[in-house]
């Protein structure tokens, strides 16, 4: 916007106000010009509509081409044999799908020849369709734009119509409210015709324009549809002479995918990787701190620091080592022992030993261990990494889903189905 044009939106902007508030004064109006005005905004959307759904539709040809040729490459990706690191070679099955393989290229070959095939009929239709709706929607910005001037027009008309009427109804004028008046009427005057040279050019134009965007319209509905059958026609043509062995096109379709398909969902669900959840890592890990608490593995937060000791380890606690008790009397008060009393257990090598406190102790059993069937990296905070073959020590197998180990001196959780006992 010029600086013109910002000072004239300044001007008007209490005439806008009023109107908007309805605060008094009359506005003009034309019942003409506001039924074209309302064809008019009717017809600006729906070619705004008609330009926007005649891209999508392009683009969702040429899309649909593309994402088959994708397509096609992720099913050859999927039928070629896995790559990497075996866990087990010696278990090592051919994974791989010659026929699948060749099916997909051979279909990517298709659509590709098919696409090529398409292009020009596609071309036509952004000559024929699209360019035509954008240049009809060029035309109609440009008279949008004339019907916003006659609408400032129209406001400026109000204004000063309002300015000469409240200076006429004062009952009692000076010498400079005649000059303001005359001023005002002079400045009427010029904004009425203004006004109706806009208004009067668009009463008389658009009524014209509504028939020749009729005229436009009819032809360019006429010639998408023909394109668009001429496009279905294409596709249905080349994709019924497909003459692939790996498909059966002869049969019923979801006969045919039954047939293929057999068991293999039954044998998908009885392998138990395919029930594993990845997921819940709060729970893991508060899991994990539990076990730790328990266990008192290093780094858990139950775990005693250099120097302290635990809080089970009260002040009652007794060494086991202690010293042995004189099964001797004691004298009583005021008695001396007499010389040959003893008064310590020091020269008493009649009395054995004490037994030592952890004799009764049983001895320790051996951890209960597994051994890994596939790699596993951690997926959240906790969990316990170890590759294929990877003997674990289990310490917690109250989860029947996630169990708790130790691997390397680390200590997590890991997925049950994973290993093997």
């Amino acid at each position: 916007m010029s600086f013109k044009g910002f000072k004239k939106a300044i001007v008007r902007t209490p005439q806008n106000f009023r109107e908007k508030l309805h605060m008094g004064g009359d506005v003009t109006h034309d019942a003409v010009y506001e039924d074209a005005e309302r064809r008019f905004k009717e017809i600006e959307i729906e070619t705004k509509k008609l330009n926007d759904e005649s891209k999508k539709y392009f683009k969702a040809i040429s899309g649909m081409l593309d994402d088959q040729i994708e397509f096609s490459k992720a099913i050859e990706e999927i039928y070629k044999p896995i790559s990497g690191k075996v866990s087990d070679p010696n278990a090592a099955v051919p994974e791989d799908n010659p026929a699948g393989i060749e099916a997909a290229e051979q279909y990517r070959g298709l659509v590709s020849a098919l696409k090529d095939e398409l292009k020009p009929d596609l071309d036509l239709i952004e000559k024929r369709v699209v360019e035509p709706a954008q240049e009809l929607l060029k035309v109609i910005e440009g008279v949008r734009k004339l019907a916003t001037k006659r609408e400032h027009k129209r406001v400026d008309l109000d204004r000063h119509a309002r300015s000469y009427t409240k200076l006429q109804e004062k009952k009692e004028k000076t010498a400079k409210d005649e000059e303001k008046m005359y001023k005002a009427e002079s400045e009427l005057e010029i904004a009425q015709a203004s006004f109706d040279e806009y208004n009067d050019l668009l009463k008389n134009e658009l009524p014209v324009l509504f028939q020749m965007q009729s005229d436009f319209i009819k032809p360019l509905f006429t010639s998408f549809y023909y394109m668009q059958l001429n496009i279905f026609y294409t596709l249905y043509s080349k994709t019924q002479e497909m003459k692939i062995p790996y498909f059966d096109l002869d049969g019923d379709l979801l006969d045919g995918y039954n047939a293929k398909k057999g068991d293999i969902e039954e044998q998908t669900d009885a392998i138990g990787i395919t029930h594993f959840k990845v997921g819940y890592a709060k729970s893991k890990v508060g899991r994990l701190h539990a076990a730790r608490a328990q266990t008192g593995s290093p780094g858990s937060p139950a775990s005693p620091s250099a120097g302290s000791f635990p809080s089970s380890y009260s002040s009652d606690y007794k060494a086991p080592y202690q010293s042995p008790q004189s099964t001797q009397p004691q004298a009583a008060y005021g008695q001396h022992a007499g010389f040959g009393q003893q008064t310590s257990t020091y020269g008493a090598a009649t009395s054995p030993p004490p037994p030592p406190a952890y004799a009764n102790t049983p001895p320790a059993t051996a951890p209960e261990v597994c051994i890994a069937l596939y790699d596993y990296t951690a997926q959240a905070q906790g969990d316990l990494s170890f590759p294929a073959g990877a003997t674990i020590e289990i310490i917690n197998k109250d989860d029947p889903g996630w169990w708790m180990g130790k691997y390397n001196g680390v200590t997590g959780v890991f997925p049950s189905n994973y290993i093997k006992m």
